[in-house]
């Protein structure tokens, strides 16, 4: 056999061996390194995070409860986000606080409601998980939701994801729902309707849902990952959420093929990089 193919052997015989084992999980292992990579800022963010917490729960005094709290994370767009508060506001659902956390870049004038809170982040720290963190942290629920300041629902969307969260018996029912997303252009045209059926194996490789579609059961887990990611990186703080919700605390999850969220796909996206390609997806 030539020395080449000699020095290639023992790394043909390791491929061929971790082929197997990691199929199906190439998001665990991105997230595994993502974890080394970027982790260790984790501890440092958490303690912004939890200063951000304590100041602005002292500004609201007594926190926001209601059966659904719904978490808006917002930068800069302030005409979007009137429209996605206003269809948080429209829900069929009214036992419901809406509260938009702004990562420093401004809140503008928001409709009169008193289900309606708002509170802006003392500097920006362009981390979506880490936004909608605090969100999560200055209410009390039973339910927690999810909606970003370029998106919007149908006025249906919490009572479709209550219902199918409270249905069977006790012990058996899930713990969280995500319902059917249409994505369209700004110029209204529909790109298609993500609609896919819960798999627990398939979501070890592919993300196949959306936060804006997620209606979850409140537990002390119901965290987002506090690192950064590079626009458009690989996973997104949403499946890394679901992955743990599901692999670690064994929360039972449910999709509902009903369309209840409106995502807006356009390149100004703060969070998510969208390429052509995307849209194909």
């Amino acid at each position: 056999m030539p020395v080449s193919q000699i020095a290639r052997a023992p790394k043909a015989a390791a491929k061929s061996v971790l082929r197997p084992l990691l199929k199906g999980r190439s998001l665990m292992i991105f997230e595994a390194r993502n974890k080394v990579v970027r982790g260790y800022a984790s501890r440092s963010i958490k303690r912004c995070e939890d200063a951000e917490v304590a100041r602005l729960a002292a500004e609201l005094g007594q926190l926001p409860e209601a059966r659904v709290a719904t978490v808006v994370a917002t930068y800069r767009r302030p005409e979007l986000l009137r429209r996605a508060v206003e269809s948080a506001l429209a829900q069929t659902v009214r036992d419901q606080v809406v509260i938009v956390v702004d990562d420093a870049g401004g809140l503008s004038e928001l409709p009169k409601d008193p289900r309606l809170f708002a509170c802006s982040l003392s500097a920006n720290i362009a981390i979506a998980g880490v936004v909608r963190n605090v969100g999560i942290r200055l209410t009390r629920s039973t339910y927690v939701a999810f909606l970003d300041d370029d998106n919007e629902w149908e006025p249906d969307h919490l009572e479709v994801a209550l219902a199918a969260l409270q249905d069977g018996p006790a012990g058996q029912r899930p713990d969280l729902v995500y319902t059917a997303v249409q994505r369209a252009l700004a110029d209204g045209t529909v790109i298609d309707v993500l609609s896919t059926p819960f798999d627990r194996r398939r979501l070890r490789d592919e993300s196949f849902f959306d936060v804006n579609a997620v209606v979850a059961r409140r537990i002390p887990g119901l965290v987002f990952s506090r690192m950064t990611r590079p626009k458009g990186g690989t996973p997104a703080e949403d499946w890394e959420l679901l992955f743990r919700l599901c692999y670690w605390h064994r929360m039972r999850m449910e999709h509902v093929p009903v369309k209840t969220v409106r995502y807006l796909v356009h390149p100004q996206a703060y969070w998510s990089d969208w390429q052509p390609t995307d849209l194909h997806q």
